[in-house]
């Protein structure tokens, strides 16, 4: 494959027009494919920041083949403004906002409003935010019956999924494609609003606790701490040191590009099923362990190790070993090739939140601690750039919270669905979208003759 720069064109992108097909994307370059001796010239597409793109949505059309990219490393399904992400130097960006800037000094519902938005709000348009969010923080009692029928013992992701998409049932008018945006905006705000409220009943629901009400005139993390920890019995009162450290937590989950479940949104969303139902499968993408559920494998393996007897030197010798199946989880990560950005910050919250709460002598987080030595001095892992990852931070600070592990990729949930419904909104006011349907190689029998069944032996 080689370039060239003959015959170009440059699109530029304008503020609230969508028939250009690369927004914010520049066309300076032509890749040429040789198949068969034939010569076939497709765009090439540069974005924001540089990063470069060929366009091959002709190419199965003019030349009969398509691409084959075994896990999508290296297709781009959309164009997309909300969030930068540059695996190679530790890059992550929101709208153009370093994150280190937004977890520092940001309130995720300010986040929340950049993703959905684009820009941060002025103090009215914060207000009017956070009070739509507020207004639709209760959910329908007649939810609470559904509740009650989970088994006691049920994941709480399987609960959070269920009831997400039972949500259109109680507002059909979601489920029209067409609607006016004041109602697509109100579906929004309740699905965020909503998510703290469900995700604390299903916590409460396993626990056989009593249901908290959302408090409106705590902030959103606090109503959420509120929501999960306290009693109708006994007066709560929100550690400002766990807030701080949710707030930053749920920032930096907030978004993270073409990840696994938000391509899930997209593609769910993409056939015009109601917003409820594409986060729905989102939900259900995170709960893997290899995605969102990562921060709990991360806790149950210190326990294994604990359980072990607590030679971690013996674990790690066992994840050198490429012949011993055992895997370290929450080291490395699929697209960073440097530190996570998000890992360096949730390493300076994990130290001060285990300072600030006093926890001086938890058999797990020391092991979590020695672990996290080796890790950073180890040249197995510092050569691989094997560097401790956001899960592993975000798996410590939510066990010190007191926060159960089945609850982690629950939290986890709340966080990413303002990037979902970010996403999907972008997706579905672009007028060029269309329903996802990737192609595939089909290795199976070729054609066929049938035999009848008394013939067959």
């Amino acid at each position: 494959m080689r370039t060239s720069g003959e015959g170009c064109t440059f699109h530029t992108y304008i503020s609230g027009h969508f028939n250009n097909p690369y927004p914010r994307a520049a066309m300076s370059e032509k890749a040429q494919i040789i198949l068969n001796g034939k010569t076939y010239e497709f765009p090439v597409v540069t974005g924001s920041e540089g990063e470069k793109a060929i366009d091959i949505g002709k190419l199965r059309d003019e030349t009969g083949y398509i691409t084959l990219d075994f896990g999508y490393k290296n297709t781009g399904a959309t164009t997309s403004a909300i969030t930068f992400l540059d695996g190679e130097e530790g890059i992550l960006h929101y709208r153009g906002y370093p994150i280190e800037q937004l977890a520092e000094k940001a309130s995720f519902i300010e986040v929340a409003y950049l993703l959905l938005f684009g820009e941060l709000p002025n103090k009215k348009q914060l207000e009017e935010f956070e009070g739509n969010i507020r207004y639709h923080s209760l959910v329908h009692e007649d939810m609470k019956r559904f509740f009650e029928h989970f088994p006691s013992n049920a994941h709480p992701m399987g609960i959070l999924s269920a009831m997400v998409n039972s949500l259109s049932t109680f507002y059909p008018k979601s489920q029209d494609p067409h609607r006016p945006q004041a109602l697509v905006l109100r579906t929004i705000y309740r699905l965020i609003a909503k998510m703290p409220t469900l995700a604390a009943i299903s916590y409460k629901n396993n626990l056989g606790h009593p249901y908290m009400y959302p408090v409106n005139k705590l902030g959103y993390v606090e109503n959420f701490l509120h929501m999960m920890f306290a009693l109708p019995t006994e007066e709560y009162e929100v550690d400002p040191v766990v807030a701080d450290a949710l707030n930053k937590l749920l920032i930096l989950h907030a978004d993270h590009e073409q990840n696994c479940s938000t391509s899930t949104v997209r593609i769910v969303g993409s056939s015009q099923a109601n917003l409820y139902s594409a986060v729905s499968a989102g939900i259900a993408a995170l709960w893997g362990p290899l995605h969102g559920g990562a921060n709990q494998e991360v806790i149950e393996m210190l326990e294994t190790i604990r359980n072990d007897g607590g030679d971690i030197q013996k674990w790690v010798d066992k994840a050198k070993d490429k012949n011993d199946p055992f895997r370290l989880f929450g080291f490395g990560h699929r697209v960073y090739k440097n530190f996570d950005p998000r890992a360096k910050i949730m390493q300076k919250t994990c130290h001060e939140v285990l300072g600030e709460l006093g926890i001086t002598d938890e058999p797990l987080l020391d092991l979590a601690m020695a672990l996290e030595r080796i890790a950073l001095e180890d040249d197995y892992f510092v050569s691989r750039k094997l560097y401790p990852n956001v899960d592993f931070y975000s798996g410590i600070i939510l066990k010190a919270m007191g926060i159960p592990t089945s609850m982690f990729t629950v939290i986890f949930a709340v966080a990413r669905t303002v990037g979902w419904v970010s996403q999907w909104k972008e997706m579905v006011e672009d007028p060029s979208q269309r329903i996802g349907r990737p192609r595939q190689i089909y290795t199976g029998p070729s054609q066929r003759d049938y035999v009848d069944v008394a013939r067959r032996g």
